[in-house]
């Protein structure tokens, strides 16, 4: 009887097909008939890939799916399921389907399709602002991969998409920035659409320039995601980011016009103005060699552009952030730093170094040559 009213559902929804798509259900019959799980959940996922499957999605899943879900493989039922949980009328419908979801693969030999469910309730969780209720979904997750060896990249993927998601609702700027890194890691760029690579480019710059605790934007000036903000409206931002690696005041002076365009940054501009300042003194101690950074408040002012009243509270707060380490002479106004914050360096930088390193190999070779000088009677013998 069972077997009858599976086969009816099919021919139905086969005719209800468009004509492109009918031929897959030829094929869920035959592998269904013989029960070729595998081959079966293979050209589902191919079936739900495809656009104009969306309407006949839920049927499919609610009427089909669900009579062998425990037979296939878990972790690509959930990708059915997310696929299904997208024609939802709306978030509560779609967070009732994914809770019994989740509850469905729920079992010890499923836990990384249970992570994968389970952040996925997170996410729509935060749509509907329950985001106490998404802290405690994202921690169980968190708890369970950190139980794992190895895990399916996209579990990852999504763990990470949604946590990054969490803490740019909660303005909590670094660690969306590291966690939305993260997500880059486990995803290939050319899977994100240019939309939401923009959208991802865009946030990550904002979240970097107002964290009070990210001074080096390495990874991301790095990361290809950035050019995504070429040729945009938001191409400013872009090189905004590099004027602050290479702590350039003269290059945010003319690009702060553009802080009015996001509030956040708006919000920030006093702070924001102390971090390119400190930018510019790390930057102006990197350039120099190791043997040259005893400097004045005057040569510092005169050097970053920052005004001379302000650099000893500049300096401090350098030294009190890790970004320098070294003494100031208050009376004598010298600042004598011993170490600076390794920083990404852009070609100019690069080329200083290169300049850098041909003294120093200049260097040593005079040495060489006039240690070999006054020392040929010590040779000879």
């Amino acid at each position: 009887m069972q077997n009858e009213k599976i086969a009816d559902f099919l021919a139905e929804q086969r005719d209800q097909a468009p004509d492109d798509l009918q031929h897959y259900f030829l094929s869920f019959e035959d592998f269904w008939e013989r029960r070729l799980w595998h081959e079966l959940t293979d050209i589902l996922v191919t079936y739900y890939n495809e656009p104009q499957s969306a309407k006949q999605r839920i049927p499919i899943f609610n009427n089909f799916i669900k009579s062998f879900a425990d037979k296939i493989n878990q972790l690509k039922l959930v990708r059915i399921g997310l696929s299904t949980s997208k024609e939802c009328k709306d978030d509560e419908e779609r967070l009732s389907f994914l809770s019994a979801l989740a509850g469905r693969v729920d079992k010890p030999e499923s836990q990384d399709a249970y992570v994968y469910s389970l952040s996925s309730v997170a996410n729509t969780r935060l749509n509907l602002k329950q985001t106490s209720e998404a802290r405690k979904d994202l921690d169980k997750c968190e708890s369970i991969l950190d139980t794992f060896d190895s895990v399916e990249t996209e579990v990852h993927a999504n763990f990470y998409m949604v946590s990054a998601r969490y803490y740019q609702i909660q303005h909590e700027f670094a660690k969306y920035y590291r966690t939305a890194l993260l997500y880059l890691a486990c995803v290939e760029l050319q899977d994100i659409s240019t939309h939401d690579r923009q959208r991802i480019a865009y946030d990550l710059s904002i979240a970097a320039l107002v964290s009070d605790s990210i001074y080096n934007f390495g990874e991301l000036l790095l990361h290809p995601i950035l050019d995504s903000l070429s040729k945009t409206d938001y191409d400013w931002l872009r090189d905004l980011l590099f004027a602050f690696n290479r702590g350039d005041l003269h290059a945010y002076n003319i690009l702060q016009q553009h802080l009015s365009a996001n509030t956040l940054l708006q919000e920030h501009q006093q702070f924001l103005y102390q971090k390119i300042s400190l930018s510019a003194l790390t930057q102006l101690v990197f350039s120099r060699a190791p043997q040259d950074r005893s400097m004045t408040f005057t040569t510092i002012s005169q050097e970053t552009k920052v005004q001379q009243d302000e650099i000893e509270h500049l300096i401090m707060k350098a030294l009190s952030l890790g970004l320098l380490r070294g003494s100031i002479d208050q009376v004598a106004e010298v600042a004598r730093i011993t170490w600076v914050q390794p920083k990404v360096l852009d070609k100019s930088g690069i080329e200083g170094m290169r300049s850098r390193l041909r003294e120093w190999d200049g260097g040593v070779e005079r040495l060489g040559n006039w240690i070999e000088g006054v020392g040929q009677d010590v040779w000879a013998s």
